[in-house]
């Protein structure tokens, strides 16, 4: 197994990837990106999908690290859309129905309702585009995104998040803009136990960590493995933390 450590939004991370998923499907997949890049003669944009607790943010970032090393790939450039979250006070000052009574839009960030689409939306639509331009990333400690944190350049651009493929309205027509997309799917208990752990190691009590989960996490986890589109790939999460071809 190989190891890689790296910071998330802050929060420390360490993965562990197989050499044969390395070998057998991230480097195929740096080198398909290279090879469109190539053959489109412009900047491409990956989409990279998957549930909350799937390791897409940690995965997107080896990728990129994996394409500074190895000469026969191009490099490649991520961002995410959780920068793209509503502002905490607009959250505060908003409900929505869950579970059949109405909740602040706070108790349930994370959900699609609680994202800016028509910002993200057009945001992508730039880099898509070719553009340089800002992007967002959201800020844990603030609990707010910060604007325009990294600028957008490179000629492959990796964009991940849990909605860019929801086949919802408003956010469908997102993966149109896509030149490569990327689905991760996992065992819905799985996630679950991902998750409280993850929260458990922010600091959380564990009966807390887990009424949080299942009251706000897993009603995405849901969304996301019930209504995401088909990719041009599909990966799925094992109990090791390693990553299948579908």
């Amino acid at each position: 197994m190989i190891s890689y450590h790296t910071v998330i939004n802050g929060i420390n991370v360490c993965a562990q990837y197989t050499e044969e998923s390395v070998q057998n499907i991230f480097l195929p997949l740096l080198r398909r990106f290279s090879a469109l890049r190539k053959a489109k003669n412009r900047r491409i944009l990956v989409m990279l999908a998957a549930p909350p607790g799937a390791g897409k943010s940690t995965l997107a970032d080896f990728l990129r690290d994996l394409s500074l090393k190895e000469p026969d790939v191009m490099p490649v450039t991520v961002i995410g859309m959780d920068g793209f979250h509503r502002y905490q006070d607009d959250l505060a000052s908003h409900t929505a129905i869950r579970d059949g009574r109405e909740v602040s839009l706070v108790q349930i960030k994370g959900a699609p309702v609680t994202f800016d689409l028509p910002r993200l939306t057009e945001r992508i639509r730039q880099v898509a585009a070719g553009a340089e331009c800002g992007w967002p990333e959201y800020n844990r400690m603030l609990h707010n995104p910060t604007e325009d944190a990294v600028k957008v350049t490179g000629d492959i651009v990796l964009l991940e998040g849990n909605y860019l493929l929801l086949d919802r309205d408003g956010w469908r027509g997102l993966a149109g803009f896509a030149d490569y997309t990327i689905r991760i799917t996992a065992d819905e208990a799985m996630l679950q136990k991902r998750l409280i752990r993850r929260k458990i190691q922010s600091g959380t009590e564990p009966e807390a960590a887990a009424r949080f989960v299942e009251f706000s996490d897993m009603a995405n986890v849901r969304e996301c493995l019930e209504h995401t589109k088909k990719a041009d790939l599909t990966l799925v999460l094992q109990e090791d933390g390693s990553y299948t071809l579908l």
